[in-house]
């Protein structure tokens, strides 16, 4: 089985496209994300079929956000499809509420802090406090580790300071923004090569286009794993 420390998006139309690509990539890769983006094509049915049929460990990515009960009773829902991460976002209150709906259940709850996608312009526009932006993830990763979070997704750039916290021991961070070496940076702009985010404390990187967008797919993986320490 492939070193699990890669996650690979699966960033594509629909579950076939999904189970066309996980099949093109075969032991190269042991551990998928499926995000919002599939939901209406298949998106459960294909994490089912990665988990049950394939083997494969799977990371949900529905970054759930509403009051509660109501998180509550989607992760507990969720929890049924044997899921291994799930994330929420990061407000003490969301992740209280998904501690709670996935009690009893191996899944991980992962709490996004700021969106990797996002700078300092993206946060004034929404009205975000004021603030560095690494300052800010820190911030939220403590209080979402004080909720219960089994872990954090941040940016690379700020898996060390993260990582640094007491309340980080023993904890998951899960850094997406992950470019190898020579890659286009696309929509994310907190990036950093696989082996940097690794060595600054991230237990897993996520990758999507860099793979899928690959004419081969599979090497490109292989790559992206020869750069990890």
């Amino acid at each position: 089985m492939s070193d699990d420390r890669l996650i690979v998006a699966l960033d594509v139309p629909n579950a076939l496209a999904g189970l066309d690509l996980a099949g093109r990539l075969g032991d190269a890769v042991s551990f998928y994300k499926i995000g919002l983006g599939m939901l209406t094509g298949g998106g459960l049915a294909l994490a089912n079929e990665l988990k049950q049929d394939h083997g494969k460990r799977i990371f949900l990515d529905m970054k759930l956000f509403d009051i509660g009960a109501t998180v509550e009773a989607a992760v507990r829902g969720l929890a049924q499809y044997d899921i291994d991460f799930l994330t929420v976002h990061g407000d003490p209150h969301v992740v209280r509420a998904a501690m709670q709906g996935a009690a009893g259940s191996s899944m991980r709850i992962l709490a996004v802090t700021i969106l990797t996608s996002l700078d300092r312009d993206d946060l004034d526009a929404a009205l975000i406090a004021d603030g560095d932006i690494a300052d800010l993830v820190q911030t939220r990763a403590g209080r979402a580790f004080d909720a219960g979070a089994d872990g954090v997704i941040a940016s690379p750039n700020e898996a060390a300071m993260i990582r640094a916290l007491p309340e980080a021991d023993g904890r998951l961070i899960v850094t997406p923004g992950v470019r190898p070496t020579g890659a286009a940076a696309g929509d994310q702009k907190r990036i950093a090569t696989p082996g940097a985010a690794i060595r600054d404390g991230a237990d897993h990187i996520v990758v999507g286009r860099p793979v899928w967008q690959s004419d081969d797919p599979r090497a490109a993986a292989q790559a992206i794993l020869a750069e990890l320490p």
